[in-house]
């Protein structure tokens, strides 16, 4: 299951992160790394971008970038 299956107000926590290079360094960079508690806050009418709620900030992700955080 990935993030962008979450659904709003749930919390769940990152497993794993797919992808590479760049793009899962930028991932990591916002705060989405193994082990993170995840809370799922808004989701935009046409269902992009995601709003969630990580390490005590608020973060707006795109549906794509959440496909490549894996959580449990």
């Amino acid at each position: 299951m990935t993030l962008r299956d979450a659904k709003v107000g749930d919390t769940v926590t990152v497993k794993k992160l797919t992808g590479e290079g760049a793009v899962r360094r930028r991932i990591m960079d916002m705060g989405l790394t193994k082990g993170t508690p995840v809370t799922v806050r808004k989701v935009a009418p046409l269902g992009d971008p995601v709003e969630i709620t990580v390490r005590g900030y608020e973060l707006s992700i795109r549906k794509a970038d959440a496909e490549m955080v894996e959580i449990m």
